[in-house]
């Protein structure tokens, strides 16, 4: 994809946990290649953002040097963080997950407040994500329960989403589009000013959006998945190059 003037500047969220390479087995932050393969296929520069202590002025430090957000697939996000308790098959909420989930909200709170690009799953724990963040803006409750959108042993479904009428990920996309998931906690109450932007045939929350000239868009699947369609990383990367021109004009 080609864009004009430079190239922006997209961070991604990182795992945190431990990991093997080589003979080495040790606590580390990593991510998958695919993601940053759809990044600069798209046109952008992937800038890894690993969990770390956060508040909201190091969030803004942060910030600063990126002109859009990706927070990308992950695992599951601790229920306590939405007030229900953990089912069965949710991920042990770590220390590590939760220094991951308590840097994704803080990003995801300053990026809304600055109204750049971000996107879930385009990954908001949007890989699978897709969390919502506790800004007002953007906050949801989730329900968490077995789903066959998980299958386990890292195969993803494919499910077949259709999109809203009239909003962004519908001018992206289309009409529909089939889904690479991997995800069995879902939206159960969309958060002030976010609207639903497509659904699956059981009528799952499948991606939220706040409407307006910004682009915040959240998706439940996994379009790194399918990099034979760039869509949503090109229009995630277009949006922050906008963004980047009009900061440099500010």
């Amino acid at each position: 994809m080609a864009l004009s003037g430079s190239r922006p500047v997209l961070g991604l969220t990182t795992y945190l946990q431990q990991a093997q390479t080589g003979i080495w087995d040790v606590r580390a932050s990593f991510l998958p290649a695919i993601y940053i393969d759809g990044v600069n296929l798209a046109g952008g520069i992937a800038a890894l953002l690993p969990p770390q202590p956060v508040d909201a002025e190091i969030a803004s430090r942060v910030l600063d040097g990126l002109d859009g957000l990706i927070i990308t697939g992950g695992r599951d996000v601790d229920p306590a963080g939405y007030g229900q308790q953990p089912h069965p098959a949710t991920d042990e909420a770590t220390a590590d997950n939760r220094q991951r989930d308590a840097l994704e909200f803080a990003l995801v709170d300053g990026a809304i407040r600055r109204g750049y690009a971000g996107t879930r799953d385009l990954p908001w724990r949007a890989g699978d994500q897709r969390r919502a963040g506790r800004h007002p803006a953007s906050a949801s409750a989730r329900r968490d329960r077995p789903h066959p959108h998980q299958q386990g042993n890292a195969v993803f479904s494919t499910s077949a989403v259709r999109t809203v009428p009239g909003t962004r990920l519908a001018s992206l996309i289309g009409e529909s589009s089939d889904a690479q998931c991997y995800h069995h906690q879902a939206i159960d109450r969309l958060g002030d000013r976010l609207i639903v932007s497509a659904q699956d045939s059981d009528g799952v929350i499948e991606a939220v959006e706040i409407p307006g000239e910004n682009f915040v868009l959240a998706v439940q699947w996994h379009p790194e998945e399918r990099l034979d369609d760039l869509r949503l990383f090109a229009g995630a990367v277009q949006a922050a190059a906008t963004y980047a021109t009009e900061k440099v004009s500010a």
